[in-house]
């Protein structure tokens, strides 16, 4: 069974970063953006057990599966290793994904976030591979895959162990395309050489590279004054070989009809484009960042209750603009609802599930020394 390019739209709406109200998910405002999505012709949704803490795919549910007919739209979501404590409870997550979702099937299954050690043992410790080729049997999955934020080696290991895998979703963005830990140019290099459909995550690093300061912005908007910069990343990435599908976790209705019109009518970039995109490129890896997508994974989980990628947020706009004074504003506003970068205490449970592998604990040290 292999996925079809052809029936895929090109932008595909991330259920991560849905717009909230008073803590919960704004199932209207969610709802806004579906219809506009679907209005545009597009239809495909990604949603995991973990997303908006649980509350993902439940916001799926209530803005798309019982508003529209369930053969118009094609719904996504993941397996989470660091839920499963014996083989059982494989099958009660699954369970429980589609009471949560209010669906029969998912059109698209896949291992979250296989990466070298833990999640990946997991998954072959409860022989995940075999019970999700089961549940396509059974028809409860339509096409199964994996996330991956693992090395390119281990990349490899397991496409040749299970080469029944129809599609792979990795991290890319013009900016990762070197970056030593995720290695997004060598993933996607492996999956293009054995034509597995790929679909993107993270193409604006989220949200980072749709505003890379008034210098950078303004050498995109001389080419094109009307385009969005993070239109930039997102025809970067629409116009790589292979890649089935972009999702973008958007936000509020300005990202939707932003996107839309990046990819109603879809223009790659000219060799030109691509120049300046690795100009740009250039430029920005010369400012060392912190290289947080906010994917918040490690908030959920902190005994402080820290906003983590808040406080990581706030040291990048200090590096890249260190004389802003609002950068100091916005962390005296976020500690008054979160704990302080000095208050972390050196658990490591952030550490475990960052899918950037990033050295957490010593980052907020650094941090506390300058904000606190």
């Amino acid at each position: 069974m292999s996925v079809d390019l052809g029936k895929m739209p090109k932008l595909g709406f991330g259920l991560m970063r849905l717009p909230e109200v008073n803590g919960s998910v704004d199932i209207a405002h969610v709802s806004r953006m579906v219809d506009k999505y679907m209005k545009a012709g597009m239809n495909y949704f990604d949603t995991a057990y973990v997303y908006h803490g649980g509350k993902s795919e439940v916001a799926a549910r209530e803005a798309l599966v019982r508003r529209y007919p369930r053969d118009s739209f094609m719904l996504a979501t993941k397996l989470p290793a660091w839920e499963l404590r014996k083989k059982e409870d494989v099958e009660r997550v699954f369970n429980e994904q589609l009471e949560r979702a209010d669906v029969d099937y998912f059109d698209f299954y896949l291992l979250h976030s296989i990466e070298d050690g833990s999640n990946h043992d997991t998954y072959e410790k409860y022989d995940c591979w075999n019970w999700c080729l089961k549940r396509r049997e059974e028809g409860k999955i339509k096409h199964f895959g994996f996330s991956y934020h693992g090395s390119p080696e281990l990349l490899t290991e397991v496409l040749d162990r299970h080469p029944e895998v129809e599609f792979v979703q990795i991290q890319l963005n013009y900016l990762d395309r070197t970056n030593p830990v995720v290695r997004s140019e060598r993933l996607y290099e492996i999956l293009k050489e054995r034509n597995i459909p790929i679909i993107v995550m993270e193409p604006v690093r989220g949200g980072m590279l749709a505003d890379l300061g008034e210098e950078i912005n303004s050498q995109f908007k001389a080419v094109r004054p009307d385009a969005s910069v993070a239109s930039w990343a997102l025809r970067f990435v629409g116009s790589l070989p292979g890649v089935m599908t972009i999702l973008s976790g958007m936000s509020n209705e300005e990202q939707m009809d932003d996107n839309i019109r990046t990819f109603a009518d879809f223009e790659p970039l000219s060799n030109e484009e691509f120049k300046l995109v690795n100009k740009v490129t250039e430029e920005v890896l010369a400012t060392p960042q912190i290289g947080c997508t906010a994917c918040k994974y490690c908030c959920d989980g902190c005994p402080m209750k820290i906003s983590i990628p808040d406080v990581f947020r706030t040291i990048n706009t200090l590096r890249r603009y260190p004389d802003d004074w609002r950068s100091k504003n916005f962390y005296n506003g976020l500690i008054q609802r979160s704990g302080k970068a000095s208050d972390c205490i050196g658990c490591g449970q952030c550490e475990r599930v960052c899918p950037q592998h990033l050295p957490i604990i010593e980052l907020m040290k650094d941090a506390a020394g300058i904000l606190d």
